[in-house]
This record gives structure tokens, C-alpha cells and sequence, in this order.
């Protein structure tokens, strides 16, 4: 047990994996080749969506109660998934952006937009669909009734997830800043940035407790869960959580957030109340689960990740490589009480 301890500490896990409410309900291996980023849930319509880059690009889809294939988008290479329930309209962060009818997975149209499209939001606010981009433009916002593009914007910084609080504010993470940039979603605006340099950096994922205004900043160096306050952007504590962080999400159901890392752990944070935060429990997962998505009907989570052969010898001056993916090891993990 002490041995077990030390490794879990130096990989950055903030416990050991002791019992707790959430466990590792079932894996749901579906192969099928391609890389793969985000994963989203429909839960009004019931279903899954998952991007997979490579030769074929497609957006595959599931039902989100059973994981049974309903289907596939192709010709789409595409990182994000994002669905306007009052419309039935589904949006992916391709190039153009490829828009459809969540009925029937017809494409309705692609939409021509700049920058190099990654993360993706539905503001239901005014209905309408986020593109956010490492590169200029920022951020390319879409009416979600008719693919229209309403204007662009430059948050500041590379962008990773957002968050709205339904009310016309949005919170946009900037992983390149250690801040969060706060947008009016009437005026394409920023109006504030939040520092979080000493608490958080290199963030990758952010939810939001809309009812009591609270941000929850996935975190990488250091790797932690900034609590803070929306309005102000007052830091109200930290975390610890695993590494390699690449998703955040919020239960306002169970009051609980989470976290997926790529070292096969899911951190659950619990909201006592709006000034107590405790780590509730850590999952085992599997490496390379680093996105996730809630299931708010349920409140499952859902995860992707496969298995990977031995990285190549590292080349002088870059980053250690990964290796090959196993063939149909990709798989869908689901979380649950």
C-alpha cells in the first residue's frame, strides 16, 4: 500500500482510488479507425456523438441509452459536437462547419467560417452555436434556426471550453493565458478577464454551478480545480485533481463537478455548499479518457479512450510521441452511481 501510494503521487493523482459513490458501470468497445477529441451527449434527443478525424471522416453517432450505432455523418472532420434542442439542429467543429437535422442525420448544409474550428458551445440563451479556434478569429458565432454566421470575435487567447450561464453571460477558458475571459453574448464582448496564474494554468475544461454563479477551471499546470467566483472572478479555493485534463462538466442535480484525465482517472468534486468543495471521489478510468460528456438525465458520464501501442523513440527537441492505436480498441466508457 505505501509503494501504491508514492506511484499514485508522482503520477498526480490527487487519492488513492478508494470507494465511492460513482464506479466504472460498463466499457462498450466500438472500434472502428480514426482519432477522436470531444464527446458529446444529446440527452433530449438521446443521443451520442463522437468525431472521428482520419480516412473516413465521420461524425459516428450512438443511442445514448443502449450505446447501439444509430448511424454516421460522413465527410465530416470534425473535433466538436454541439445540438439546439428547440431547433433539432446539430453542429460539428469541421471545416466548413457541417450542420444537420438531429432527426434524421441529414446534412442540412456546411458553413464556411475561418480559423481552425475545435471546441463548440450551444448558448441557450439565444440559441445559438460557439466555434472556437486557436487562432484568429476566436470564436465564430452561428444561428443555430438557420446556419446563419451573426459575427466573430477574438477572446484574447486560445480557447478550450465554455461555459453559459443561460442569462447572456459566457465563460471561455484561455489555455494559452491562465485566465477566463467573460463574454456578453448580446455584443460579442469581452468584458472581463479572470488571472488565475498561481492557481491554475494551462486550463482545459470549465463548468458552471449556474444557480449559485460559480466557475469550475479544469487546470493542467498546476493540475487543479479552480472554484471561482463568476461575477468577480474571486478565487474561492483549489483542488487537486489527476493529470492530463481535457473536460469539465457540472451536476446541478447532485451538485457535484467533474473532470476527465488522460491518465485514466475522473475526479468528482462535491459542492457542499457555495464556499465548501471537497474531492469526493476519484474514478479509474482508462489512459487516454481525457474527454467527457454528462448525460443530464441520468447524470452518467460518458467517456472515450482507446488503447495505444509503444510510443516511438523521442525525437531531439519535440515532444515524446504516442504510439499507434490499437485497431477497434476505441471504446465508450460510462460512469455512473
Amino acid at each position: 500500500m505505501f509503494k501504491l501510494a508514492i506511484v499514485l503521487a508522482v503520477a498526480g493523482v490527487p487519492s488513492l482510488f478508494a470507494q465511492g459513490p460513482y464506479k466504472l458501470e460498463k466499457t462498450v468497445k466500438v472500434g472502428g479507425a480514426g482519432g477522436f477529441d470531444y464527446v458529446y451527449a444529446d440527452d433530449a434527443g438521446r443521443r451520442l456523438y463522437i468525431p472521428r478525424t482520419g480516412n473516413p471522416s465521420r461524425i459516428t453517432v450512438f443511442n445514448l441509452d443502449t450505446l447501439e450505432s444509430q448511424g454516421e455523418i460522413m465527410t465530416t472532420n470534425a473535433r466538436g459536437v454541439a445540438v439546439s434542442a428547440k431547433t433539432n439542429h446539430g453542429f460539428a467543429t469541421s471545416k466548413p462547419v457541417t450542420m444537420w437535422d438531429t432527426k434524421t442525420l441529414a446534412v442540412i448544409k456546411t458553413i464556411d467560417v475561418q480559423g481552425g474550428p475545435d471546441g463548440i458551445l450551444h448558448d441557450p440563451f439565444n440559441d445559438r452555436i460557439w466555434v472556437f479556434s486557436h487562432v484568429a478569429p476566436h470564436a465564430t458565432v452561428i444561428d443555430a434556426a438557420d446556419g446563419s454566421v451573426v459575427g466573430t470575435m477574438d477572446l484574447g487567447g486560445a480557447p478550450e471550453q465554455a461555459a453559459s450561464d443561460g442569462k447572456g453571460h459566457l465563460y471561455v477558458d484561455l489555455e494559452d493565458k491562465n485566465s477566463i475571459a467573460v463574454v456578453d453574448a448580446k455584443t460579442l464582448k469581452v468584458t472581463a478577464t479572470y488571472d488565475l496564474t498561481g492557481s491554475g494554468g494551462t486550463c482545459a475544461g470549465l463548468a458552471m454551478d449556474v444557480k449559485n454563479n460559480i466557475l469550475f477551471a479544469a487546470c493542467r499546470n498546476p493540475q487543479t480545480m479552480v472554484m471561482l467566483n463568476a461575477a468577480d472572478g474571486k478565487i474561492i479555493t483549489t483542488l487537486p485533481i489527476g493529470q492530463g485534463v481535457d473536460g469539465a462538466a457540472f451536476n446541478p442535480n447532485t451538485m457535484e463537478a467533474f473532470s476527465s484525465q488522460g491518465d485514466g482517472t475522473l475526479t468528482v468534486i462535491k459542492e457542499n455548499s457555495p464556499t465548501s468543495f471537497v474531492v469526493e471521489e476519484t474514478v479509474k478510468t482508462i489512459p487516454s479518457a481525457k474527454t467527457m460528456t454528462l448525460d443530464r438525465k441520468t447524470g452518467r458520464v460518458m467517456l472515450i479512450g482507446a488503447e495505444y501501442g509503444p510510443a516511438p523513440a523521442p525525437e531531439a527537441g519535440k515532444r515524446p510521441g504516442r504510439g499507434a492505436l490499437v485497431p477497434d480498441s476505441f471504446s465508450i466508457l460510462v460512469v455512473g452511481k
